[in-house]
């Protein structure tokens, strides 16, 4: 699928890419960087820039902060995820309490979708959780 690339958000995903916060961090570096798949980290799609995106699984990550649960946040990550959603992404969002205190479940949610979109098997040797 060919997605719209919006280059005025180029600079500043590179910027985020720099500056992960930690949960951004520790998800990429203990489990999405050691998949068998692609991920990209700060990808821009359209007027958006996702967390991360994996184009053969057609899947968008989101590591929430707290400003996504307050009204703003939420109405914002709902046209987000219409918009995404539109185009034929699934979006997978995952607090950062989540990947703090619940990192083993995240990974397992996340290796459980990319199974059942059929981009990697069931059974592997590398890091399944």
């Amino acid at each position: 699928m060919n997605k719209i690339h919006n280059q005025k958000l180029t600079k500043n995903s590179q910027a985020l890419r720099k500056n992960m916060t930690k949960e951004e961090r520790k998800l990429w570096y203990e489990f999405l960087k050691e998949l068998p798949v692609t991920f990209h980290r700060q990808k821009v799609i359209n007027n958006y820039i996702v967390d991360f995106y994996c184009a053969s699984a057609n899947l968008v990550i989101e590591i929430d902060g707290t400003q996504h649960y307050l009204d703003k946040g939420k109405a914002e990550d709902m046209v987000r995820d219409d918009y995404l959603s539109s185009i034929g992404l699934t979006v997978l969002r995952y607090s950062n309490d989540d990947v703090n205190y619940s990192f083993d479940s995240v990974c397992q949610d996340i290796f459980n979708n990319l199974v059942a979109r059929g981009v990697i098997p069931e059974r592997i040797k590398t890091t399944s959780p």
